[in-house]
């Protein structure tokens, strides 16, 4: 039968090993990582000034389009509003121009009496 090592041994003796290994792979993955978030980082900046200075160019256009047309429209006469015809009072005066009796049961009020 052949001798038991037991697992802590073969800890001690694969740890050094494993750091070996282990340690250049894992900081081949964060520089890997890291030079990916900052290309990442560079196309989106790129992108973002790519729409800024389309927008500023639309602006441009969209003013002096308005600029052009705002000449033309203040050469033209504008619109008047047309009034509006009096309609019937609602403020409690009957259309015959007499005042309405006092409301169900209100009683009438008194010249000369205040609240």
């Amino acid at each position: 039968m052949p001798p038991v090592v037991p697992p802590f041994l073969i800890g001690l003796i694969a740890a050094p090993l494993a750091k070996r290994v282990v340690k250049p792979l894992m900081r081949g993955l964060v520089k890997t990582s890291v030079g990916l978030v900052l290309e990442v980082k560079r196309a989106a900046h790129e992108a973002g000034e790519g729409l800024q200075d389309l927008a500023a160019e639309v602006t441009a256009e969209v003013v002096a389009a308005q600029m052009a047309d705002g000449g033309d429209r203040e050469r033209q006469p504008q619109p008047q509003p047309q009034p509006q015809p009096q309609s019937a009072p609602q403020d409690g005066a009957a259309s015959d121009g007499q005042p309405k009796g006092p409301a169900k049961g209100r009683p009438p009020a008194v010249a000369g009496k205040g609240h």
